[in-house]
């Protein structure tokens, strides 16, 4: 924690994102560690970043570059996160926020929640309960002035159930088991969330890469 004139005052994180449920999610992987999460200042009125990589990593070195530019010696964090299951040769991947548009790969924008959890569904609807597994993974960039500084990744292990359970997160949540906890992700507070989820994993590391710099 910074001291500022004899007084503690708490670290402060950039996060590229206008997703309420990814604040969430860092808020409560990062609050054991006294840092506050912070979405970047107008972030909606900034440009939008067209997500055309192929990988996850490519993704989010491409927004922590370009957003990080906004706010010259700020560290900001960026993330691409999604859904890989096996049955389905690892879709939707990096399409999992847009999986429900006719060509998920040049959809100009993402789609509902619940749409793409119904394509998900109507994609398994004859798969066995035992061949359902699946993993959410996320990947964090680290940027500062328009460079990549560092790569974080997380991933958790699940199976994809036949119908949802629980209010509470964001995206494929409800449909997402975690066998360790016997409970769906949506089921859920978002500080259990950040001791099990893929983005509390990566965000995890990122900290403790944050903590040791000088």
């Amino acid at each position: 924690m910074l001291m500022v004139f004899g007084f503690p005052q708490m670290q402060r994180v950039l996060i590229a994102t206008s997703n309420s449920g990814k604040l969430r999610d860092f808020a409560g992987a990062a609050a054991a560690h006294d840092i506050e999460i912070a979405a970047l200042a107008n972030f909606s009125s900034l440009p939008p970043i067209v997500e055309d990589g192929l990988t996850f990593e490519a993704n989010a070195r491409k927004k922590a570059e370009f957003y990080s530019r906004y706010v010259p010696g700020e560290i900001v964090l960026a993330d691409d996160s999604g859904l890989e299951v096996d049955a389905l040769r690892g879709a939707p991947g990096v399409h999992s926020a847009r999986y429900a548009a006719d060509d998920p790969q040049n959809a100009e924008s993402n789609t509902d929640d619940e749409a793409n959890n119904a394509r998900l569904l109507r994609e398994l609807r004859n798969v066995p309960a035992e061949k359902r597994m699946a993993r959410f993974v996320c990947v964090i960039a680290a940027g500062r002035d328009g460079k990549t500084l560092q790569i974080f990744r997380g991933t958790a292990e699940g199976v994809i159930l036949d119908h949802p359970r629980g209010a509470n997160g964001f995206g494929y949540d409800p449909l997402f088991y975690f066998p360790q906890i016997k409970r769906t992700f949506a089921q859920l507070t978002a500080e259990e969330k950040a001791k099990h989820s893929h983005r509390g994993a990566a965000l995890r590391k990122f900290l403790e890469w944050y903590e040791s710099l000088p």
